[in-house]
């Protein structure tokens, strides 16, 4: 038994070995018409990396000769199979521009929108590449919208923007888990506006409510009636369109609270109108002198000691909401 596989293990080196002379003596060899046979014979055989090489060394010698679109177009696919997506795209548009009138254009044109999909990142990286994809596609389609490709096209784009969606998305949420309330809310309201059929919108809408309300608790204390004001208009527009929602009667909950708060400040707001109105006095009566009154108004109503440890917690998350504003 020991024997036979020794015996097995020479003769698939010993093929092996002469596998590669063979191709090395080829590769090697001047007689370019060789080399061209030989490559279609490895791109038959479905061994690509080595008819890749012997077609890259021979295209430049069949420029002008009618054996140079295949060349190009099996060197390109040649590339597809060995995943090197990127290079494949290139050469099949590259081939797509020079013979636009042959009969393998319509599927050069495609296979580089297709090989730009298979290059596509998971939807948590970079998705540059994916709205590269998205946009080869959609120009095969235009050029080609009756082609036995273009359904495909579609459903690859629907895919592809099923991706950018869910990014935009956890972009969006991952703003609100590191509490830059604004950034989350024009995040999330950007995000309606580019993806306005989604699944999501019910949620990003309540999300939206929420980081409008937080941002309202951390603001400063001018901004603070503005921003409540805005949670519940958020508030109304998702009851208007999304009453039956899951994620309205977490909405409705929050309301609450928005409620809540926005009714406290304007508690507050009404004494310091008083309060304001007695500094002014005092520096009328020359009690107090104008420097102090206007000292004493920028700093806004007292704030509670608990009120102060809040804000404390949050200095760089205010700064970064009122940073654009000011």
């Amino acid at each position: 038994m020991l024997r036979k596989k020794i015996i097995l293990a020479c003769a698939i080196l010993g093929t092996f070995s002469f596998s590669c002379s063979k191709f090395s003596k080829i590769s090697k060899s001047r007689d370019i018409n060789e080399k061209y046979d030989a490559a279609l014979n490895y791109y038959d055989n479905k061994d690509f990396y080595k008819a890749s090489v012997l077609f890259e060394d021979i295209m430049g010698a069949f420029v002008g000769a009618a054996e140079y679109e295949k060349i190009q177009f099996y060197y390109a696919y040649s590339q597809y199979e060995q995943k090197q997506y990127l290079i494949a795209s290139h050469h099949f548009k590259s081939f797509y521009e020079t013979y636009n009138r042959s009969p393998f254009a319509e599927e050069a044109l495609f296979m580089n929108g297709y090989s730009l999909y298979k290059d596509t990142p998971d939807y948590n990286l970079d998705q540059s590449g994916t709205e590269t994809a998205i946009e080869e596609l959609q120009n095969f389609i235009n050029r080609y919208p009756t082609s036995q490709y273009a359904t495909q096209c579609n459903d690859l784009i629907d895919e592809l923007r099923a991706r950018l969606e869910l990014k935009a998305f956890e972009i969006s949420k991952q703003y609100s888990h590191l509490r830059y309330y604004k950034a989350a809310a024009i995040a999330y309201d950007n995000f309606m506006k580019d993806f306005p059929d989604s699944d999501f919108k019910p949620e990003v809408m309540y999300k939206k409510m929420e980081a409008e309300y937080e941002l309202a608790k951390i603001s400063v204390f001018d901004k603070q009636q503005e921003r409540f004001e805005e949670s519940l208009k958020t508030y109304k527009k998702f009851g208007a369109r999304y009453s039956n929602a899951s994620s309205y009667a977490d909405a409705t909950k929050l309301k609450v609270s928005v409620d809540k708060e926005l009714k406290k400040h304007m508690q507050k707001k009404e004494a310091w109108e008083k309060e304001k109105a007695k500094i002014e006095a005092e520096a009328a009566a020359g009690k107090i002198s104008q420097a102090e009154a206007k000292k004493l108004e920028e700093q806004g109503p007292k704030e509670s000691k608990r009120e102060k440890r809040k804000r404390s917690k949050n200095l760089e998350q205010t700064q970064e909401a009122e940073r654009g504003d000011k």
